[in-house]
């Protein structure tokens, strides 16, 4: 049984990871950034910008998986794409309907701490639906209809959509994580969210996530997404484990992406993002810190496959 560190493959990953996504983030910054990045197809507002995150950039742990495994070798065992249905399907069914839950309350914690922010009236919903060409037709459900609407859509269609989350999960938790497990479940924890949140910076020093004019901009955005591919990838890297496969960590990933935005329908005046109401805000992530504190305090979480994943390394 191998439990040391692979440090070479490592390396090698880590370059491939980082060098694919931040030479796109420079393509990026180059023509416009996020803000300024031309229209490619005005009919759906899709920018170049859009198109190289959701591809070439979001999908660069999943290029740097596959260049390591061919410049070195290492051969196609246990690449966590097998689904392990009877085992997994706990697993599959927390990463569908959880992020969801903690979204909402970690946004509802954050509406109670700074009830100046909360819009009863729903305005920004009232002019989406004003904009949109099926606004007439959902007006006869209410506003308050609109947002059951939109919680179930998200809950329910959201993690169909993941192939850009695959990108990112066959990366990070299918490749980076079996490698770094010998460090135990907190140390590997907690370097694989400072690993990931610092492959975010490019673009959350060009606006991602938080925008550009939050108190202590660009400096303290980089710093809160380190602390949320924590709790995230800590959550996600437990889902991986447990079911020995990168299958509800793709699912989770992309749950959380089609619930993150709920909070804004309720915002009213111009909130801190780096607090909330967003899942990405220390507060509005609350509810992932704490499951993430609870995976970490716990061993058992952790135990029952520790000999398995070691050994299928």
């Amino acid at each position: 049984m191998n439990d040391r560190l692979d440090i070479e493959r490592i390396y090698i990953y880590l370059a491939l990871s980082f060098g694919l996504a931040w030479a796109v983030s420079l393509v990026i910054y180059l023509t416009g950034g996020l803000q300024n990045s031309p229209i490619l197809i005005p009919e759906a507002n899709v920018s170049l910008a859009l198109i190289l995150l959701a591809g070439p950039v979001m999908w660069a742990p999943a290029l740097a998986h596959i260049l390591t495994r061919l410049l070195i070798g290492e051969g196609w065992q246990d690449t966590r794409l097998r689904l392990r249905l009877r085992q997994s399907w706990p697993y599959l069914l927390t990463a569908w309907f959880l992020p969801a839950v903690l979204t909402i309350v970690g946004a509802v914690i954050f509406f109670l701490l700074f009830p100046r922010y909360y819009d009863a009236d729903l305005t920004m919903l009232q002019r989406m639906l004003a904009a949109s060409p099926a606004g007439v037709e959902l007006e006869s459900i209410g506003l308050w209809g609109v947002v059951v609407l939109q919680i179930l859509q998200g809950v329910l269609l959201s993690p169909v959509n993941s192939i850009a989350t695959f990108g990112e999960e066959f990366g990070w938790r299918a490749y980076l994580q079996p490698k770094l497990m010998p460090l135990g479940p907190r140390r590997a924890m907690a370097l694989m969210g400072l690993i990931w949140g610092i492959w975010h910076w490019p673009v959350i020093l060009m606006g991602h996530n938080y925008g550009l004019h939050y108190p202590g901009a660009p400096f303290l955005g980089p710093l809160a997404m380190v602390w949320f591919t924590f709790i995230l990838g800590t959550f996600l890297g437990w889902l991986t484990w447990r079911a020995r496969s990168v299958w509800p960590a793709v699912i989770g990933h992309a749950a959380i992406n089609g619930m993150a935005n709920l909070g804004t329908i309720f915002v009213r005046g111009e909130p801190n993002p780096l607090l909330g109401p967003l899942p990405v805000g220390l507060i509005g992530g609350v509810g992932f810190a704490v499951v993430a504190l609870l995976l970490l305090l716990i061993p058992s979480f952790w135990r029952m496959d520790v000999k398995k994943e070691v050994v299928g390394r």
